[in-house]
């Protein structure tokens, strides 16, 4: 007897307890954007209550593996005291990549939903159906597309501004070179709108601390009228 490969469910009609915790998970993915981390966060649920947040920290805590969805595993592993997670659904804001969608599975959880698709590194459905493998042991339920539009719009507006800000940085340092002034790498000598936007961009060590893993520090004010755009992701949003 053979095991069905799981499928990844339409993206509409969104279930609305679906919407709540990827609203959650965008939250999670703003405060990665406060910290200069590419915006993705997760949120894991059992029975409708938070049991873990997560978003990406590969780069401030110097972690390959920080990525939004084991930030959240280790969470709820460790509340819960079990590295099984069978009764616990994840909600994360873009398409798992290989690394993460394996944990899922290690994981056993019982669904995975997403947000926007990645075209460069995902695993459920845009590089390759990872969670369809049959030759696999475990499979889990997966559902694509919630709330897509809003992460992707936040993923493209984070690599906007800081492709906006690594220009005005490089025309104030051929500007600075014709002058025979120098432009330090935090951007001295910069005009005040040019140090506005590069603030986006401060050294790794200046990042405030942004606590993960509490549903105390998720905000409940995500607007649903913002997330009415229809918008294609552009390539270069991954990890």
């Amino acid at each position: 007897m053979t095991t069905e490969s799981p499928q990844i469910l339409p993206a509409a009609p969104a279930d609305p307890a679906d919407e709540y915790a990827m609203r959650l998970a965008l939250d999670q993915a703003q405060n990665a954007w406060l910290v200069g981390e590419v915006p993705v966060g997760a949120v894991i649920m059992r029975g409708g209550q938070v049991i873990a947040t997560g978003y990406n920290r590969p780069i401030t805590t110097h972690d390959p593996t920080a990525h939004a969805e084991i930030v959240a595993l280790r969470h709820a592993a460790q509340l819960l005291g079990n590295y099984r997670l069978p009764e616990c659904e994840l909600y994360v804001t873009l398409e798992p990549c290989a690394m993460c969608a394996m944990a899922m599975m290690h994981a056993r959880l019982k669904r995975v939903v997403f947000a926007a698709p990645d075209p460069k590194t995902g695993v459920a459905g845009s590089v390759l159906d990872l969670f369809g493998q049959k030759q696999l042991n475990h499979h889990t339920a997966l559902h694509g597309g919630v709330l897509a539009d809003a992460s992707s719009r936040l993923l493209r507006e984070f690599f906007a501004e800081r492709r906006e800000a690594a220009r005005q940085l490089r025309d104030a340092r051929r500007s600075a070179a014709g002058a025979g002034t120098s432009v330090g790498a935090a951007g001295e000598g910069l005009d005040v709108e040019a140090v506005d936007t590069l603030s986006a961009l401060p050294e790794v060590q200046e990042f405030p601390e942004i606590p993960v893993g509490d549903a105390q520090y998720l905000s409940m004010n995500s607007d649903p009228s913002q997330d009415n755009m229809q918008d294609n992701m552009q390539d270069d949003t991954q990890r």
